[in-house]
């Protein structure tokens, strides 16, 4: 006689233990303490570059290419260690590993206060960079182990929807402490929130590992960590030179490939691999992983450049060029953890070629914007922007994680994150080379034309509007013309920077649109077996 159907979220039909059950909502807020402390870190120091690159005591007087590595260490080390940290929670123990990321990242926050030049300042971030690599694969492998398969769709979609909040309070934090503080200020915030995060994780979290780990695979994870770091700092370097056919930058790209295929090959030959490679062979684990890379290529080579866009051409102080950012956050709060419901009605592949699409759209719309545009049209198209990534991120990470076994979520969410940071990085390097390139092409005639201005100062003034404004600063009443030339040239080589965004993301709409599942295969599983239930469960 056939069993009858269990009905989901119900005792029986239940992995989770009841006690981790009960709190699970509980649980879930903690983790969001702690992702938000790494992304509140970013986007409050993309506020506050403008005060580090003043000269001190107001800021570290860090050039362009300091900036840059301050943001890129963090980047390097995150992005090289993501996936290690993954395979180590899931041996070790998730909540070991988070609690070992958020107090190495909090370390780091204070370091990075009190740094006292540029280059200090760009060591600590790099510890940052190895706290921030355990804290972000831990929380989502965590979540997956504390929710059913029935209840993780909405809850991944409060969790993508913790990202908009901290997109929100990240700048808004930054300019207010900016208005009332010192720069270090922007770091120092990160410390109660860790602290917190911290006690919390240690009350109500419950530690989860694979039950069937096998043996450690040294050799995958050094391939791994080396592959991945040899490819972004190529990456990294590529757009710092804005010349990615450089002898160095070619070299270490393709040796970082090189090492990844590698470890590809070692993976499918090992009795004991680091990442069953069988998972990329379904068509929708592929795309979903597709669809991230290529989503934040397209936002994190233009949003980082807005942000200029914003302080330097249109005159706002770092409080308002937060508050502008707050319909972009506002649009992925509310709309993420709705998601889910799209994605019942139409399924995965329509909602997500749709939003991929919004995005394509508004990044097509910063054509829009020049030196004096009114501002509530960059509010309607981030607002449009962020509903376009709430109907993304959570309907591709949920295909990723149910993808994967449950006691695999550690790996599952380092892939997921690798994939978005390596996108972002070089979306950063790409499109930052594109509008580099097209600034410097912009400004160059009038830079040549200036009477008496050494070679070398014309040379570094065409470096980045941030050094332009600076020589006509220095120039005096002499300068007003190069200033209304650097807005010319700089909101030119956005436009430019934005159509290369906007086909990146229709890129992605297509391949969103043709590899993932349609409504059927998106409906949601409704159980997992009993037996199982030791394997899964959260310890």
């Amino acid at each position: 006689m056939p069993t009858p159907p269990t009905t989901p979220g119900s005792a029986d039909a239940r992995r989770i233990p009841d006690r981790i059950h009960r709190r699970r909502w509980l649980i879930l807020s903690a983790l969001m303490l702690s992702l938000l402390i790494v992304v509140l870190d970013n986007s409050i120091l993309n506020v506050a570059m403008k005060t580090i690159a003043t000269p001190a005591p107001a800021g570290l007087g860090a050039s362009q290419s300091e900036l840059e590595w301050a943001i890129n260490s963090y980047t390097l080390v995150f992005a090289g260690l993501l996936f290690t940290a993954g395979l180590l929670g899931d041996r070790l123990g998730r909540k070991k590993v988070l609690l070992f990321g958020l107090v190495v990242f909090g370390s780091g926050s204070v370091l990075a206060a009190f740094a006292a030049s540029p280059a200090e300042l760009v060591t600590f971030r790099a510890v940052m960079g190895l706290g921030g690599a355990f804290v972000m694969p831990a929380t989502l492998a965590i979540l997956m182990n504390v929710f059913e398969r029935d209840e993780q769709p909405r809850a991944i979609g409060i969790w993508a929807g913790g990202v908009g909040l901290a997109i929100a309070i990240g700048p808004i934090a930054g300019g207010l402490l900016l208005d009332h503080f010192w720069w270090g200020s922007v770091f120092l915030v990160n410390v109660p929130i860790v602290l917190i995060a911290l006690a919390s994780m240690i009350v109500l979290v419950p530690d989860s590992r694979d039950p069937s780990p096998g043996r450690l695979d040294p050799v995958g994870v050094l391939l791994s960590v080396v592959g991945l770091v040899l490819l972004v700092y190529g990456i990294i370097r590529g757009g710092r030179l804005a010349d990615f056919t450089d002898p160095q930058v070619l070299g270490t790209v393709l040796g970082g490939l090189l090492v990844l295929v590698v470890f590809v090959l070692h993976q499918k030959r090992s009795d004991h691999p680091s990442i069953d490679i069988g998972y990329f062979r379904d068509p929708a684990f592929s795309a979903a992983i597709a669809a991230v890379a290529l989503v934040f290529f397209a936002l994190m080579g233009v949003t980082f450049f807005i942000v200029f866009y914003v302080q330097s051409v249109r005159g706002c102080t770092p409080l308002q060029a937060g508050l502008l950012i707050l319909p972009l956050a506002a649009a992925q709060l509310i709309f993420s953890p709705r998601a889910r419901h799209a994605v019942g009605r139409f399924g995965a592949r329509a909602v997500c070629t749709v939003g991929m699409l919004l995005v394509a759209v508004t990044m097509t719309g910063m054509l829009l914007l020049d030196t004096d545009t009114p501002m509530w049209v960059l509010e309607v198209l981030f607002f449009v922007q962020g509903t376009g990534m709430a109907h993304i991120m959570p309907p591709v990470t949920v295909t990723i994680m149910q993808s994967l076994p449950r006691e695999k979520a550690g790996s599952g969410s380092a892939l997921n994150n690798t994939f978005r940071q390596v996108g972002g990085t070089l979306g950063v390097a790409v499109l930052g080379s594109l509008l580099s390139t097209t600034y410097r092409d912009g400004i160059q005639g009038t830079l040549d034309a200036l009477p008496g201005v050494p070679e070398a100062a014309r040379h570094s003034a065409g470096e980045s509007i941030e050094a332009t404004l600076g020589l006509a600063d220095r120039m005096g009443p002499a300068g007003r013309p190069l200033i209304d030339a650097a807005h010319t040239a700089f909101v030119h080589a956005i436009h430019l920077t934005a159509l290369g965004s906007a086909g990146v993301a229709l890129v992605g709409a297509v391949v969103v649109a043709v590899f993932l599942p349609g409504k059927m295969a998106a409906a949601p599983h409704t159980a997992e077996p009993r037996e199982d239930r030791k394997a899964g469960a959260a310890r």
